[in-house]
């Protein structure tokens, strides 16, 4: 766990092995969220990086009968 402080301007700069790890570059976009007494940053990903994610998915189930 990583122990980041909170600037004067309200601005964290997130630890160099997260970075890496994420593969975060400047200026990307990020979601925040609050979930309970907590903030998460969700780095957005570009639609040419999702191509091909749901390949593995299993199509197969049952259906419900109308």
């Amino acid at each position: 766990m990583y122990t980041v402080t909170l600037s004067p301007k309200f601005q964290v700069v997130i630890p160099k092995k997260i970075r890496e790890s994420f593969q975060l570059k400047p200026e990307q976009k990020m979601q925040v969220v609050q979930y309970d007494n907590r903030v998460e940053f969700i780095p957005e990903k570009d639609v040419s990086e999702l191509q091909g994610f749901l390949k593995e998915i299993n199509t197969a189930f049952a259906k419900n009968e109308d």
